[in-house]
């Protein structure tokens, strides 16, 4: 051993032997090591720096002694004691100590028996243990041979699916005979940690050590499998497109050979004819050539190629050129409107002169339209109208729920699967540049962390930049200043300033109970009819039964909801025809509850309205207006308001404004001055699964206030509307016509407005201006004077 250490001998020597005490025959010197486990049977470099793990080494070497190598239990100790060691290692031989040119120590050692710690001697120079030396089990049973034969080929498979593994490890693992020895071997070479391995080394029965080895072994041997599969995989597939690229360009040098040309050449062509007839100006042709240039040099596999046909496409596709455009016929655009939509004269006379204009300056900057109004009162057909007396090509484009900026500019080129904006899009649908675009639903537009398409629509609808818009796939100016913009909402609220001020607001309100008679009659029943298949001759509704449908069924601003209910009770006539029960079915509306159930609306403002407290107000919602009723209750108590409904701010200040006007004037009305401090007041609005906010309701709660605290009821016929001030003047509101039209839908004959909304009179229709009667307030005493009964008398308790 000694001719194999003549270099660490002399480095030995340099150093001295120092106190060096004698070792007992039991006795070990000890080499702690750091996140290292060494293994019987095994051969394993390990590098030494510490004073005394040099010391232990050498005097190893100089004596010819064997180590005990033990792993320490925290790594980050430097100079570790035996309780810093773990109890349980391995014996080992130096077969080789060198040391290299920056000082550092280097060992070569092999493992050969494992032993346990029985106590440690010293610590000076080294480490110095008695030791106890741990045989291997020399344990031949069935059940140990049948472990070690399993281990064995898991090992074999493991050392066939690893890359590089060497050939003499495969024949070592399969010359083992010794069960424990193959244990040692494979857990000294899988990938575990050094705590994991320090386990296995501390396992002493054979039986359990096998077990312990296979499971960590199987798990390795599951990712290896893995591994090795995804390989083969991508091996094969690229084996495959390697395969494709050699046939393609046989192919194509045959089809050379044959004089036919290749099907990339003709293909080009294809498209550079397209490109001269497409009408493109030049910096866009210019583009398209360059593009052009690129897809014929690129081989046919090529990812990008798709790229940019797909993009040469596009190009090639969108309308450059316009078509000659026939003349606006003002008069067939009139009879155009009337045939389409009953009713909304000022808007059809707004779209008359908005074609009258675009007439006699085809290339002028015409205002872009939105029309704004509840759900199904014709916003959507009304666009499909002008498109018709302009004849172009119509062409709509959701906008509800858009939340990218990308989804109105594109999606650059440089990603994959990126296309153009819906602007675009629908350019290319209409295939015309000057067709009629409805952006339907602009106020649903959200934002989002990919941008505001708010903010990209100001391009799209400024008369004065969308000449040059820019597509960010395109990449080139496409000029939008010819295309009729039309806009829809229900909503002018949730547009942003900049967007709203780019249009021209046409307000839509909701139908009349004669108007959607009319529209019935002309056109709904019509439609559900072909949508039933069902004739005219075999199915007919009265009028009655119409305006039955129109008063107990539905509840609502546009149509949509009678046009469901009507197909429903021909849906019940198909049924009865298709049986052959009888050849025609006329509704009637005796027959609308065994076919649509109970009346779903009633009038209840009667009812309400019957005791003193109740007053009927008018709101303005999104779908339209609506009544609500304003109820006022008292109790015995110390003066406190209580307001339940959910109510907005805004609506809980209305009604503190209208308690402190009440406590102001209580002696002008009669009412005892105690009988506030003596009582409660509770203020509540139905519907408490509604938000509710706004100023307007402020007369009717001090209506309500007032009847409750006098004794007088409400006029059960009467519904008013108007914000008051602590002055008492009644102040003007938004959404007079919408107010007025649901007062005359639910029954009422008497509405109470602000006088200061007279300029409001001449937008309500002339259907609900016959059937109310107007009271125009400019105090509260007004209101008060208008709404409350007669009292016999009044409650002062």
């Amino acid at each position: 051993m000694m001719s194999r250490h003549e270099p660490a001998m002399a480095a030995a020597d340099e150093a001295g032997s120092g106190p060096a005490a004698s070792i007992p025959p039991d006795g070990l010197i000890i080499l702690p090591v750091r996140d290292t486990v060494l293994l019987p049977g095994t051969v394993f470099p390990i590098s030494i720096g510490r004073e005394r793990s040099i010391a232990a080494a050498q005097q190893a070497v100089r004596e010819e002694l064997q180590i005990g190598v033990l792993m320490q239990r925290d790594a980050t100790i430097a100079e570790p004691t035996g309780l810093d060691l773990h109890r349980m290692g391995t014996i080992a031989n130096i077969l080789r100590y060198v040391n290299s040119p920056d000082g550092q120590h280097h060992l070569v050692v092999q493992g050969e028996q494992r032993f346990r710690v029985v106590e440690f001697l010293r610590e000076r120079p080294y480490i110095v243990a008695r030791v106890e030396r741990i045989e291997e089990p020399d344990t031949s049973t069935p059940d140990i041979e049948a472990r070690f034969r399993h281990l064995k080929q898991q090992a074999l498979e493991a050392l066939q699916l690893l890359p590089q593994a060497p050939r003499e490890l495969i024949g070592t693992v399969q010359a083992i005979a010794a069960p424990g020895a193959l244990a040692d071997l494979v857990a000294a070479y899988i990938e575990i940690s050094a705590d994991a391995k320090q386990e296995l080394l501390e396992t002493v029965d054979l039986a359990a050590r096998l077990d312990k080895v296979a499971k960590l072994l199987a798990g390795r041997l599951e990712v290896l499998r893995l591994t090795h599969e995804i390989g083969e995989q991508t091996r094969a597939a690229f084996d495959q497109r390697q395969r494709e690229a050699v046939l393609r360009e046989q192919m194509a040098a045959i089809q050379r050979q044959l004089g036919e040309g290749d099907g990339r050449s003709a293909e080009v062509q294809e498209l550079s004819e397209k490109l001269v007839n497409a009408g493109m100006p030049a910096d866009v042709e210019e583009q398209a050539r360059r593009e052009l240039r690129r897809y014929e040099k690129m081989p046919e596999g090529a990812t990008e190629a798709g790229m940019v046909r797909t993009y040469l496409d596009w190009l090639l596709d969108l309308p450059w050129t316009i078509k000659d455009e026939k003349p606006i016929d003002i008069a067939e655009a009139r009879k155009i409107l009337d045939a389409d939509h009953f009713g909304l004269d000022k808007i059809k006379q707004r779209i008359v002169e908005y074609l009258a204009v675009r007439k006699l300056a085809p290339h002028g900057k015409a205002p872009i339209l939105c029309f704004a109004g509840p759900p199904g009162v014709g916003k959507t057909s009304l666009g499909q109208s002008i498109a018709r007396a302009m004849a172009r090509t119509f062409v709509r484009v959701s906008l509800g729920g858009v939340h990218d900026e990308a989804e109105i500019r594109g999606h650059r080129r440089t990603y994959v699967g990126a296309l153009p904006g819906t602007i675009i899009q629908g350019i290319r649908k209409a295939g015309a540049r000057d067709c009629v675009m409805m952006l339907d639903e602009i106020d649903k537009m959200g934002q989002g962390i990919q941008g505001d398409p708010s903010a990209a629509m100001l391009e799209v609808l400024d008369p004065e930049q969308n000449g040059t818009f820019r597509d960010n796939y395109l990449g080139v100016p496409f000029d939008l200043s010819r295309v009729v913009f039309i806009a829809t909402a229900n909503m002018l609220d949730t547009i942003r300033g900049p967007l709203r001020d780019r249009m021209e607001i046409i307000s839509l309100a909701g139908y009349t109970e004669n108007e959607k008679l009319q529209i019935a009659r002309r056109y709904l029943v019509k439609r559900q009819l072909e949508a039933n298949g069902l004739r005219p001759d075999q199915t007919e509704i009265e009028d009655d039964a119409l305006r039955h449908i129109i008063h107990d069924y539905t509840r609502e601003a546009g149509v949509r909801s009678l046009e469901r209910e009507i197909g429903r009770a021909l849906r019940s006539a198909a049924v009865r025809i298709a049986e052959g029960s009888t050849e025609h079915v006329s509704i009637r509306s005796d027959d609308l509850t065994r076919i649509l159930g109970p009346a779903r609306f009633e009038s209840e403002v009667a009812m309400r309205t019957s005791v003193p407290g109740v007053a009927t107000g008018l709101a303005w919602t999104p779908v339209g207006g609506d009544i609500l009723f304003i109820e006022a209750a008292r109790s015995p108590g110390r003066g406190t308001l209580i307001l339940t409904g959910q109510l907005g701010d805004v609506m809980r200040e209305s009604a503190q404004a209208a308690m402190t006007l009440v406590k102001s004037r209580a002696s002008s009305f009669g009412i005892a001055p105690d009988m506030l401090e003596r009582n409660d007041i509770h203020i509540h609005v139905p519907a408490g699964a509604t938000p509710k906010d706004g100023p307007s309701a402020g007369v009717a709660m001090f209506t309500a206030l007032v009847s409750l605290l006098t004794g007088r009821t409400v006029r059960s016929d009467t519904a008013m509307t108007g914000e008051i001030s602590l002055r008492g003047l009644v102040l003007p509101v938004g959404g007079i016509k919408e107010k007025v039209i649901a007062a005359a839908r639910a029954g009422l004959t008497r509405v109470m407005l602000p006088a200061r909304n007279k300029r409001d009179y001449d937008d309500i229709p002339e259907d609900a201006r016959k059937r109310l009667e107007f009271v125009w307030l400019e105090s509260v005493d007004d209101a008060v004077n208008a709404a409350l009964e007669d009292a016999p008398a009044l409650a002062n308790d």
